[in-house]
């Protein structure tokens, strides 16, 4: 009798166990969910759309800029914001600089990152933001702090386009309708001061794409860069894409030429260069040209990691980049509303400025090539 209820216990453990695991709502759930995991995966694999080779590597590289977080009750897709390169210190007198520099690892940016939006000062921030009530952000990179006011004349300055921040106190109106994913860029751009300038965007993209062809482009080009024991991402800026090492290679300005991995440099007023960014793809076919790029010279929703476009026509492959038929669909603006607006309509004009002292060209690292 002890056998027979012993065997029936068995057999009726091992019926609950089966109906569990793979007829209950609950494993039907589970199934679904991973199946989704897995779906949402394979989307989201940059393969899908690029294939195996070096756009896909690029892409690669630009989706590890981006994460999604639910920040304030809301889903929100967050992108690398853009570390400056000392155009907001002009003001003061204390040294203050962004995370790594700039050229920080974006994994490690990342880490920092979830940090500071995990810390009482965001919750507060965000809470700040979310009460209903109109009001004046006010940022102070230096300190990396913040207040806000109130006071009925100072939003109505702002309103009225009357801009009462600095440099390195950039002031911001907001509705109290809640967290909007500028407003966390701007809490992690000024009070975080943690993202990367854009030679330092280009480093990683440039890296990442050599390192899946077994090169440690840090190591291979620190001597080039002059960078010592020290990291060599740091010495890896506009003015070593510019110089005449022998690292370097000039690209013929005709788009016939241009290969994904190039890389896109803009002058500034002084003849140096004062930004760059990289090419993705080239589509010869449709005319399209798709570069990545970090800057906050943007519209208010892209600042920071995004992608842009040049549209050709197919049939004049060898048109330069400073041609003004070509269409930039990238825009630029002020980084935060009411500051002086940047000086360029576009990146094509950005790119065609200062012909006098050489204007933009395009180069490319002969270890990549």
């Amino acid at each position: 009798m002890k056998k027979e209820k012993t065997g029936s216990f068995i057999f009726s453990s091992f019926l609950f166990i089966f109906f569990f695991l793979f007829l209950s709502p609950f494993s039907l759930d589970l199934a679904a969910s991973q199946n989704d995991e897995a779906m949402l995966a394979s989307f989201s694999d940059p393969a899908r759309i690029w294939g195996d080779g070096i756009e896909g590597l690029i892409e690669e590289a630009y989706r590890l800029c981006f994460r999604t977080r639910i920040l304030g009750g809301k889903v929100m897709n967050l992108r690398m914001p853009f570390a400056q390169n000392n155009e907001r210190d002009k003001l003061t007198e204390t040294e203050w600089g962004f995370i790594e520099g700039g050229k920080g690892d974006p994994v490690y940016l990342w880490e920092r990152i979830n940090e500071i939006l995990d810390s009482p000062d965001f919750a507060r921030y965000t809470s700040v933001l979310s009460d209903g009530r109109e009001k004046v952000i006010i940022f102070d990179l230096p300190t990396q702090t913040w207040t806000y006011s109130r006071e009925l004349f100072t939003i109505a300055r702002m309103k009225a386009g009357s801009y009462q921040g600095l440099l390195h106190r950039p002031n911001v109106l907001v509705n109290g309708h809640g967290l909007t994913e500028p407003d966390v860029y701007n809490y992690l751009y000024c009070i975080g001061l943690v993202g990367m300038d854009c030679s330092g965007f280009v480093w990683h993209v440039l890296s990442h794409a050599a390192a899946h062809r077994g090169i440690d482009l840090g190591q291979t080009l620190r001597r080039a860069l002059g960078a010592g024991i020290n990291n060599p991402a740091w010495y890896a800026g506009t003015s070593f894409f510019n110089s005449r090492s022998t690292q370097i290679i000039p690209v013929a300005d005709e788009i016939r030429n241009f290969r994904p991995l190039d890389i896109l440099l803009f002058r500034g007023s002084d003849g140096e260069m004062a930004h760059a960014a990289i090419i993705q793809s080239i589509d010869f076919s449709a005319g399209i040209i798709r570069y990545l790029q970090n800057t906050d010279e943007a519209p208010y929703n892209e600042r920071g990691a995004h992608d842009s476009f040049i549209f050709f026509d197919p049939g004049r492959p060898d048109s330069s980049l400073g041609d003004p038929s070509l269409v930039w669909t990238q825009r630029r603006y002020s980084p935060f509303p009411g500051e002086r607006p940047s000086a360029f309509s576009d990146d094509g004009e950005r790119y065609r400025a200062f012909p006098e002292l050489g204007g933009g060209r395009v180069v490319r690292l002969r270890v990549l090539q």
